[in-house]
């Protein structure tokens, strides 16, 4: 038999679905909601295992969704913790060019962060120094707007909220059919069934099997990424006062290894990017066959391998060798020795890859007579996670109208 039905049901217990549930009560304050977590804790994977950065969008193409949704997103998660006493830290970072080479790179993107409108300025050596002492480098961006807040708490906070104007979330439901009728959709899980009038699905790591389950096409599918991290011992965390960020190459699709003052007081020091054996492997013995088989066999992830095998190769000899690891982070701060660091946790990002190999850099969503799928919501998802919430619920107002 069916659980008491909602009028909402929101798949996944990420920041994403957390925060769309709070905009959905918002936007609709009569309706009954209910929000399922397959885990037995909130924000227990990418949600909780990001660094915390406050994302000013300094990077995004204008007038992209990624742009819009970070910016507005930013206010909204700032207002949000001031208001629920949350931890944040409006610390600022540096973009730094470590040699003239990096420079016009640099100066582009200072003038997207100018185009995106957001307050950010060259700074030369004297002021690297004065911000970040350690640091090198020939040329910086100072981004002031950036920082640092607990998002875990953020999960947490949402939660109570939610539970507080009497929605339900039910902890340990993995979802394993979706079966939409002309007047409901029925969810159910390993345990039982659950009934509602409208689906949204954030599913992160397996977002496109959520769309699978409910008979649509995903256009693009999820191949996930570890990134690992090293922490500095407590006795060097003076080696970074905040956020230190290298010049992205635009000839690869990650950002590279950086440093990040945590809300905690500790200071990451990454991450790495390595293909993961299996969508939750947080570590080279975490397999899941099945998974793998599942990206290996993929014609996107293969067109993506064949033009970039030797980046890879490159973070998978990070990932092996602490030395290699060492001499990454030098790059920025040449200090930094192998005794001052100390592995720490590892995440694993949820990377949406289309057909022709090209990675997803945009939300995305599948919208259907009963349901919105959410495919793909890459950083600044945790950033703007408030405003993709509401727009997921002005498309649910739009949608139930027609």
């Amino acid at each position: 038999m069916p659980n008491s039905p909602s009028d909402f049901l929101v798949v996944g217990g990420g920041i994403v679905g957390l925060a769309t549930a709070w905009q959905l009560a918002n936007r609709f304050p009569d309706a009954k909601i209910c929000l399922l977590e397959k885990e037995s804790d909130l924000a227990a994977h990418q949600s909780g295992r990001n660094s915390g950065v406050l994302h000013s969008g300094i990077y995004y193409t204008p007038g992209s969704l990624k742009a819009i949704t970070c910016h507005a997103g930013r206010q909204m998660m700032v207002a949000f913790c001031q208001t629920e006493s949350i931890r944040l830290d409006i610390c600022g970072k540096i973009i730094v060019a470590v040699d003239e080479e990096e420079v016009p790179r640099l100066e582009a993107i200072h003038e997207r962060g100018l185009e995106n409108g957001i307050r950010c300025r060259m700074i030369d050596q004297d002021e690297i120094a004065e911000r970040e002492p350690h640091a090198s480098g020939v040329r910086a961006i100072h981004v002031p707007e950036s920082g640092i807040v607990d998002y875990p708490a953020v999960c947490r906070r949402l939660a109570e909220l939610l539970r507080a104007k009497g929605h339900r979330i039910e902890m340990g439901q993995r979802v394993v059919r979706i079966d939409s009728t002309a007047s409901h959709v029925n969810v159910a899980t390993e345990q039982t069934t659950f009934q509602t009038g409208f689906l949204v699905t954030c599913g992160g790591l397996y977002s496109d099997h959520l769309v699978k389950l409910a008979g649509l096409s995903s256009p693009a599918k999820i191949v996930p990424f570890r990134g690992e991290y090293y922490e500095l011992k407590e006795d060097r965390r003076s080696l970074c006062r905040n956020l230190i960020y290298p010049v992205p190459d635009p000839k690869f699709p990650f950002l590279g290894v950086h440093f990040t003052r945590m809300v905690s007081g500790e200071v990451e020091c990454g991450p790495n990017a390595v293909f993961a054996l299996a969508r939750e492997g947080y570590s080279w013995g975490t397999i899941r066959l099945r998974e793998l088989a599942e990206s290996l066999s993929y014609g996107g992830f293969l067109k993506l391998a064949s033009r970039h095998w030797k980046m890879g190769l490159g973070e998978i000899h990070r990932s092996l060798s602490k030395g290699a690891f060492v001499r990454a982070l030098q790059r920025l701060i040449p200090k930094i020795e192998s005794q001052d660091l100390r592995p720490c946790r590892a995440g694993v990002r949820a990377q949406a890859i289309a057909q022709d190999g090209t990675m997803v850099d945009d939300f995305l969503w599948v919208t259907d007579r009963r349901m919105v799928h959410v495919c793909n919501a890459p950083s600044p998802a945790a950033t703007a996670s408030l405003e993709i919430g509401r727009r997921i619920s002005e498309r649910v107002e739009e949608t139930t109208r027609l």
